[in-house]
């Protein structure tokens, strides 16, 4: 049960870990994973799959996850399901310790593969009532303590929470962006052979890795693409000295504003060639800084995998998975930039189009397949862009 009184209570006897949030609401519980202290912005995703997917999502760069859905750990973990090598979320919040997991595919459990990213979560939690609470509040900072004596200091937990920076004006792509260009050619995976190669790719596409997820390459990859992928401070030089047939604007953590002081001049540039371009969340909302529209924080942001996305052309209804905590206004869109996707949830938007022009992008992540195939067209589109110019 969370508590706001002031001075803020001692640990009850049993509690291994705290959560605090900034205004003061305490949530004890058991921890699990790694010991220690994660600081972030408490976010909650409604997922009743794909935690290990969600966990290793660039995107969750300072972010502390609360899941709704009760059976966190049951299929466990492998070598497989991962979207980065190393996990950028800070933390995980759970109504129960992680099951025990009843999988084939299983490799591991989930508690020591968190303890061996540095992982902190905390089980036990009214989980229910802390997403009410996010709702109602709206974005909050918090800080996880998990110590196996039971040691645990309320106070500085809170005084951490407060201190935090939070996501807003905060550019986290350079955090999570590769380092130097690679080329990527996995593709897809498939039950009883895994992951396969692209061995004779038709087109070429350039990346900016703004925080990618892996599963975007191989979607790519797996349409007849040589995916080479870029640093997030890349030029328009360096983009277009690989010649590219297309290229893709991927999604990322933090705040689109804020990235955007050095990658929105790059997506105007490439903007003046006539190549096509695709972007996935954070690249859609810097795509749109690009045109001339603005982007805004929410209140508690789309997170899960049941997101109902209408297709204003067709008026198809998607099943999205989603992970931003930043929109594009849609009433900034200028002139010749069309809407071309909205939430069913809150008519936020979720996709745009440039009039006569291979230039489009989506918020959500069809690469995520929660429909299971519902947004698979998106890729193809952006290869019939590329094939139209051949």
């Amino acid at each position: 049960m969370p508590q706001s009184a002031s001075p803020l209570p001692p640990p009850p006897p049993t509690a291994t870990a705290a959560l605090v949030l900034a205004d003061g609401s305490v949530f004890w519980g058991e921890g699990f994973g790694a010991t220690g202290q994660a600081i972030g912005e408490l976010c909650f995703n409604t997922a009743i799959t794909g935690y290990q997917e969600i966990l290793t999502d660039p995107s969750y760069a300072g972010q502390i996850i609360a899941f709704t859905f009760p059976h966190i750990g049951n299929v466990g973990v492998n070598p497989e399901d991962i979207e980065a090598t190393t996990p950028a979320a800070r933390g995980l919040v759970l109504r129960t310790t992680p099951t025990e997991p009843a999988n084939f595919r299983s490799r591991d459990r989930l508690q020591p593969w968190l303890a061996g990213r540095g992982l902190v979560g905390i089980g036990g939690v009214d989980t229910r009532r802390l997403t009410r609470h996010i709702r109602t509040k709206g974005f909050q900072n918090a800080a996880i303590g998990h110590d196996p004596s039971g040691r645990l200091d309320a106070r500085a937990l809170h005084a951490a929470a407060r201190d935090c920076p939070g996501l807003e004006g905060r550019d986290l792509a350079q955090h999570v962006t590769c380092r130097q260009t690679y080329t990527w050619d996995e593709t897809r995976w498939t039950l009883g052979q895994g992951y396969g190669r692209m061995e004779h790719p038709r087109r070429h596409v350039v990346a900016i890795d703004y925080g990618v997820k892996r599963n975007i390459l191989r979607s790519l990859a797996s349409l007849g693409c040589r995916v080479t992928v870029v640093p997030a401070t890349a030029s328009v030089a360096d983009v277009m000295r690989h010649r590219p047939d297309g290229i893709f604007l991927s999604n990322g953590p933090g705040d689109p504003a804020a990235t955007g002081t050095y990658a929105v001049p790059t997506i105007a540039g490439l903007l003046a060639t006539p190549t096509p371009l695709f972007g996935i969340c954070l690249g859609h909302q810097m795509l749109a800084l690009a045109l001339g529209a603005r982007t805004r924080k929410m209140a508690c942001g789309h997170r899960g995998a049941n997101h109902p996305v209408r297709d204003l052309a067709t008026g198809k209804v998607e099943i999205t998975s989603q992970n931003h905590g930043f929109v594009v206004d849609p009433d900034s869109l200028p002139a010749g930039v069309v809407a071309t996707h909205v939430s069913l949830f809150d008519q936020s938007l979720e996709g745009l189009r440039v009039d006569g022009r291979p230039v489009f992008s989506v918020q959500y992540h069809p690469e995520a397949s929660p429909g299971p195939r519902d947004s698979a067209y998106l890729f193809e589109r952006f290869i019939q862009a590329i094939d139209a110019r051949a």
